[in-house]
């Protein structure tokens, strides 16, 4: 695409970097409105720039995406209900065998569970568990909540409902769920199990320190029964009366229990048939809008409360992001700018791969991963077809791999990062500050090594 007229160039590249700035700094001190205000604004500014027209503004909102975000999003309200994430977050402590068996396990659970929840929804609950078990060891947190943040990250690549911009690839790619879980899983699997040991590597020492568990625990108080003397003699009536309340409270509460049970079992089977139908190439959005009312059906209360823990700033968000990154595309100047780089970043040999790499890395770091994913994804998946199917596909997967991995590099590159590091520093009984440098001082090496494996294994 050639450069549009140069004035619509500067009014939509302007419209952008406005978007830009308050997508990468929320807060900043001259226009503190924040993301979602920010993507509004972007594509309010598109449309009064005339970039795009109204009508193609609305054409440039993806329905089905926000109908599996939101889909995906309530199932995981439910399944919180149910307790499922609590009994992932259990596992951290059951018989654990010292904080590297504990490290080891946040990267496993951490990558499988947001590989199903979305990587933000795992890293919400879990920082909470994974606080709470580095108190009672007395461990030091921050191998814990980089081990946390960064196996999420890894973890949602494999899927197209681990993070937004694999849903994103997942819909323009027209790539099936299954085909898009056997292409990355490898990888996946693969890069938990490398991160989890560039982590033990780098805080070996740390997590070889042996302290007073003792320590932790001041905080418990043990209370000392006391024996009652018995002075009131009970008459028969009343002990028979006593003893039937009780054994009739006994029978509701295990009436409730039961019901609890079953529900949480329900829940539990639906999710499992979500997946599975997503596995048998059923369409996405309704596979999973179908599920997320089955759950509210099956709940037999006023869905309001759950409902309103649904994102729908996120939403909002992504409606901005579509509006305003569709104008920029009208403006020539990504198309212009990837002609530059293109006739280097071939996936059909091994250097094209690695500058591909290199620019949605970079891009990702600097624009966010999901801007990103909508900048290239045309792109890329173009220049792939141009040899054949199979690599148009592979590019797709590389698109999704890198975007996410690169969330890793920095403390800033990712919503989980940022969701584990504000969690961590606002826990009431262990306020812990993730600082920019200590991530990135693991971050840099581990994104790096993660990536280049991982394009090695991607099918």
């Amino acid at each position: 695409m050639v450069l549009a007229f140069s004035l619509k160039v500067v009014l939509g590249s302007l419209a952008f970097a406005i978007f830009w700035v308050l997508a990468v700094f929320p807060a900043v001190p001259f226009l503190p409105i924040g993301r979602t205000a920010g993507s509004l604004l972007g594509a309010m500014l598109m449309v009064v720039f005339q970039v795009l027209t109204p009508e193609q503004a609305y054409d440039a909102i993806d329905l089905p995406i926000l109908g599996l975000l939101f889909g995906t999003m309530v199932v995981s309200v439910y399944l919180e209900k149910a307790d499922m994430l609590k009994y992932l977050g259990n596992l951290l402590s059951w018989k654990s065998k010292g904080a590297k068996d504990l490290l080891c396990r946040i990267c496993l659970i951490s990558a499988l569970s947001s590989a199903l929840f979305t990587n933000d929804t795992a890293c919400v609950v879990l920082t909470e568990f994974v606080l709470k078990v580095a108190r009672q060891h007395n461990l030091q947190p921050q191998p814990f909540l980089l081990a946390l943040a960064t196996s999420a990250n890894i973890g949602s690549s494999a899927t197209p409902i681990g993070n937004p911009q694999n849903l994103i690839i997942a819909f323009q790619s027209k790539i099936s769920f299954g085909s898009f879980l056997s292409g990355i899983i490898l990888a996946m699997l693969i890069g938990v199990v490398v991160n989890a040991l560039i982590l033990l590597c780098m805080y070996w020492r740390l997590l070889s320190i042996q302290k007073d568990e003792t320590d932790a625990a001041v905080d418990v108080v043990a209370e000392e029964d006391e024996m009652i003397p018995l002075k009131t003699v009970w008459s028969r009536d009343r002990l028979r009366d006593a003893l039937s309340i009780e054994s009739s409270e006994h029978k509701e509460d295990l009436t409730i229990r039961w019901k609890v049970m079953l529900w949480k079992s329900c829940v539990y089977l639906i999710t499992i048939g979500m997946l599975i139908a997503l596995l048998m190439g059923l369409n996405m959005s309704w596979t999973t809008i179908t599920a997320a009312l089955a759950l509210v059906v099956l709940d037999f209360k006023d869905a309001r409360p759950c409902l309103e823990k649904v994102s729908y700033s996120l939403l909002i968000l992504f409606c901005g992001m579509f509006i305003t990154v569709d104008g920029f595309n009208k403006t020539g100047i990504p198309s212009t700018l990837w002609d530059f780089v293109a006739p280097y970043a071939q996936i059909d040999h091994a250097s094209g791969i690695a500058v591909l790499a290199i620019v949605i890395l970079v891009l990702s770091n600097l624009a966010s991963n999901v801007p990103t994913v909508l900048l290239l994804g045309g792109q890329v998946s173009t220049l792939a077809a141009a040899n054949s199917g199979a690599d148009k596909k592979k590019a797709w997967l590389i698109l999704a791999w890198v975007s996410t991995v690169a969330g890793n590099l920095s403390l800033l590159g990712s919503a989980a990062n940022l969701i584990v590091c504000e969690q961590a520093r606002k826990n009431p009984h262990l306020g812990y500050t993730l600082s920019f440098w200590s991530h990135l001082k693991f971050g840099v090496p581990s994104t790096l090594i993660v990536t280049a494996i991982g394009l090695v294994l991607i099918r």
